[in-house]
């Protein structure tokens, strides 16, 4: 009777150890590349979590969509274009624009300088979607942050990848603003005669 209280107890002992040993981890791993593994790890963890949300797995990346399919054309839709081509801005735009010079076939710089007024209004709204689509990634990021597991062991670990994540968004966001602008400068300057048609 002794050695099966002592069994069960024993049981019962290792039972409640193998449970703590799994709230606290995996086992680390005392040389520098075993901890390098590691972090890898958990930083692929992190990674696969992220892409999951981006991906539509997970909940999330969907708010992107409605960035590009409801923000941006409803900006875009808000935009004053009837004062850009009402009949007094375009009279002016094509004098101004010809000079003393009368046109001979179309003002084509009237057009032109008219069209690029319309395109540069676009510049607002392009800007403020990059913003949006910007702070969508950085919060799936910190709720990515929060699902990874392992990162809940390791804080220190866990500020670093935040801070890491949301660095690369802002110097990608300062990039695609840039890329952003420049698109909208390109059409401004690739007018082609079909355009005019």
């Amino acid at each position: 009777v002794l050695f099966r209280s002592l069994q069960s107890l024993i049981s019962k002992t290792v039972g409640e150890l193998e449970t703590e040993l799994s709230h606290l981890g995996k086992p680390v791993s005392t040389d520098a590349g075993g901890k390098l593994y590691m972090i890898m790890e958990i930083c692929r963890g992190f990674d696969q979590i992220y892409k999951e949300h981006l991906d539509g797995i997970r909940a999330g990346g969907d708010m992107i969509y409605g960035v590009f399919d409801n923000q941006l054309p409803a900006a875009i839709k808000r935009l004053q274009f009837e004062r850009h081509l009402s009949m007094d801005n375009v009279r002016k735009l094509i004098t101004e624009a010809d000079g003393y010079q009368p046109h001979l076939i179309a003002p084509e710089q009237g057009y032109r300088r008219l069209i690029e007024s319309c395109l540069t209004s676009m510049k607002g709204p392009a800007e403020a979607a990059v913003d949006a689509v910007h702070a969508i990634l950085k919060d799936l990021a910190q709720k990515s942050i929060r699902e990874t597991v392992e990162l809940r062991q390791y804080p220190t670990l866990r500020a670093e990848v935040s801070t890491a994540a949301v660095e690369a968004l802002e110097r990608m966001r300062d990039e695609s603003k840039r890329a952003t602008l420049q698109l909208v400068d390109m059409e401004c300057g690739y007018l082609t005669v079909e355009f005019f048609r």
